[in-house]
């Protein structure tokens, strides 16, 4: 059901693979509650074609952009303001890589060529964005900014590996830029530490199956859907999050203040 809360605002999204992806739940909200809306996806994501999809069915243009690259990114808001015809209102960063977990390193023997990357791609890019929007001058005053992040930022999950690092720093990215941004802008800048999610990136980590029912009786709510998550990010991109900026936010079902929970253990 739409309460046109974004009606009329501008919004650019990072990261729709498949209609699995938590990004392709937002942008598909984003739009039922008004938005306009520009996808974009690295050039390998691009090769699988199902973005094309949600680019019909939303009516959004898509950008390709890889968000290592200071000039694909410059392109990338460029384009996207001329194609709105005016500044952007809200941004969701919803990238993140690692190749030590795809080539099945482990923790103890990282390969740290591929930290590097993974550390470019799932954190320094958030930072990329951020800049270039500042610099491009892109951002509508009250916009928000938010980008995806997990609790392995704070707490230790061993098969997460560096990609517990690179979210660690991707949230204080957050809350610097959140400082510049807001005293300049009143832009807001949020990360969203959601629960376990049932994705194609997600469900490459080892062992994340027997997990993610781990933290669904874990959590007093359960985990939260992808689509739940569309929701909540549609809220932080509403007039109605107006005060709430360099937040990290927990959209995790309750997994996050829990120590113990009988459920787990059967009792």
């Amino acid at each position: 059901m739409s309460n046109n809360l974004l009606q009329g605002k501008n919004g650019v999204i990072f990261g729709a693979l498949d209609e699995q992806s938590i990004a392709w739940k937002v942008a598909e909200r984003c739009h039922e509650e008004g938005a306009n809306i520009v996808l974009t996806n690295a050039p390998v994501a691009m090769r699988f074609g199902a973005i094309n999809g949600l680019s019909e069915k939303i009516g959004a243009p898509v950008i390709m952009a890889d968000a290592t690259s200071t000039e694909d990114v410059e392109n990338l808001f460029s384009s996207a303001t001329a194609h709105f015809g005016g500044k952007i209102d809200f941004v969701l960063h919803s990238i993140g890589m690692s190749m030590n977990i795809r080539k099945k390193k482990e923790y103890t023997d990282l390969n740290y060529e591929f930290m590097k990357t993974t550390l470019d791609i799932s954190a320094i890019s958030f930072h990329r964005v951020m800049q270039t929007l500042w610099k491009q001058d892109a951002m509508n005053d009250w916009g928000s900014i938010a980008a995806l992040t997990y609790i392995a930022a704070q707490r230790v999950f061993p098969d997460y590996s560096e990609m517990a690092e690179s979210k660690a720093l991707l949230e204080s990215f957050a809350r610097s830029f959140g400082y510049h941004f807001g005293t300049r802008n009143k832009v807001r800048v949020n990360t969203v530490s959601q629960s376990p999610t049932m994705t194609t990136a997600g469900s490459g980590v080892k062992g994340f199956t027997e997990f993610f029912n781990y933290a669904d009786k874990m959590s007093p709510l359960g985990n939260a859907s992808a689509e739940a998550c569309a929701d909540y990010c549609v809220f932080l991109f509403s007039d109605l999050s107006k005060m709430v900026t360099m937040q990290n936010l927990y959209h995790d079902g309750g997994f996050s203040n829990m120590g113990m929970n009988p459920a787990v253990l059967g009792l």
